[in-house]
């Protein structure tokens, strides 16, 4: 019987196995960490976003890059039959707010677990603390391939892998005829993403597109920035402008940190900030945060309400009389910012000091140096470039029997479980074609 070779046991390495498994398939599984699911346990918080119960059509407006790519995965595998498997495979679900989809029990542990029993009950071999070193391809003298659906030039088969046993320290060679590549990126280096899927992927020819952290805090230049650490703001609005120009706006929440900012709203304007301010994974071009802290006031309406509280308390402190508008933190900040005394009593205060204490709580801003790191990153920006790699069945266009699944490609989404149902549902292109082509 065909061997097929999974090398990752993540998301997308674990979703391929099944699938390969499924299809009748001698399927191994090779992990080199201790344990299956190091990443995903860790994801939402712990809780594991799984995926979104958007319509299908919305998911693609979700992707950053590539989504066309996507069509035949995600249509193949989409989010309700994502769901569907694991409501069958014994963790219920629920639907939250944004239509994010989570276990009821909230705990990631419920997920890698359904998933494992799946495998076993499949006869999926599972090699833990077991490194692939090196992938061996065979060169394709005639440098074509016959008797499939499509003619498909290419340069190598796969052959077999290199492996490493990190309890034993043996090493062996494994026949490989179907491999699939579904290593991750680099974000969250400590839970075994350390990018060696791309160095398979360049050691067979492919092109790998720069990576950056993507979905990922924003390190800012502002020291009184810092003073708001553990501050958390719901409700606000937030804009990125790069060189004057804006590529962000959304709502939402944010946090701030000792070095910045981060937050939902914040690893969103990420995304777009390493996609349209960036190339080749540089980021030069000065770029600016302006939160709106008061969204649903227009600054006239904002003006009206501060005069409100100024009649109302003549005779008070500035500093005593915003107390209502702002969280405990940013009270002391925010006649600073606005370059406002704040003990100057209010019924003193010029037009011109208001109109600067209105326009810093409607654009109070920020100067974005650069991002957090790969630690922080919830994926990974760039990968295996799609043009070397079939849509329709996620087979490499240069290595015959070699696929590639999940954040290996070049491909990532917004927050809100986007990024493992790209896991999912490329895993399972991948596990069903690599079944297909062994017959």
């Amino acid at each position: 019987m065909a061997e097929i070779i999974i090398i990752g046991g993540g998301a997308a390495g674990m979703m391929a196995a099944v699938a390969a498994a499924g299809a009748g398939q001698n399927v191994v599984l090779i992990e080199k960490n201790e344990k299956l699911g190091k990443k995903l346990f860790i994801t939402g918080k712990g809780r594991c976003n799984v995926t979104n119960a958007c319509e299908v059509q919305d998911f693609f407006q979700h992707v950053m890059e590539h989504a066309k790519f996507l069509y035949s995965a995600v249509y193949g595998f989409d989010n309700h039959a994502v769901m569907a498997f694991f409501e069958q495979a014994g963790c219920p679900l629920k639907v939250e707010r944004g239509q994010r989809v989570f276990p009821q029990s909230d705990h990631s542990s419920d997920i890698i677990r359904a998933l494992e029993q799946t495998l076993r009950k499949s006869g999926v071999k599972v090699l833990l603390n077991t490194e692939v070193k090196r992938i061996m391809n065979t060169p394709i003298e005639e440098n074509t391939e016959t008797g499939r659906k499509k003619k498909q030039k290419y340069c190598s088969k796969v052959s077999q892998i290199e492996l490493y046993d990190k309890k034993t320290g043996k090493q062996s060679v494994m026949r490989a005829d179907q491999l699939i590549v579904a290593t991750g990126g680099c974000s969250y280096v400590l839970t075994g993403s350390t990018g060696d899927g791309y160095r398979f992927a360049k050691a067979c020819g492919h092109r790998v597109v720069p990576t950056m952290p993507a979905l990922v805090p924003f390190a800012v230049k502002e020291a009184w920035c810092h003073q708001l650490q553990g501050l958390s703001l719901k409700n606000v609005q937030a804009s990125v402008t790069v060189g004057g120009k804006q590529i962000y706006s959304d709502f939402g929440e944010l946090l701030f940190t000792h070095y910045g900012v981060s937050g939902p709203l914040i690893l969103s304007a990420s995304s777009y900030y390493v996609h349209k301010a960036c190339v080749d994974g540089c980021c030069n071009q000065e770029a600016k945060l302006s939160i709106d802290l008061k969204p649903a006031l227009t600054k006239e309406q904002l003006d009206k309400r501060i005069l409100r509280e100024f009649d109302e308390n003549k005779n008070k402190h500035f500093k005593n009389v915003i107390n209502s508008l702002f969280p405990a933190k940013l009270i002391p900040l925010m006649p600073v910012l606005s370059n406002v005394d704040p003990d100057k009593r209010v019924n003193e205060i010029t037009k011109e000091e208001r109109e600067r204490f209105v326009q810093t709580i409607k654009h109070l801003e920020l100067t974005i140096t650069g991002l957090r790191d790969y630690n922080e990153a919830v994926i990974t920006k760039g990968g295996v470039a799609t043009n070397e790699v079939s849509p329709s069945t996620l087979e490499s266009k240069l290595v015959r029997g070699l696929y590639f699944a999940g954040e290996v490609l070049d491909l990532d989404a917004l927050t809100g479980g986007f990024n493992l149902q790209i896991a999912w549902s490329t895993g399972y292109l991948a596990g069903t074609s690599a079944a297909a082509a062994c017959g």
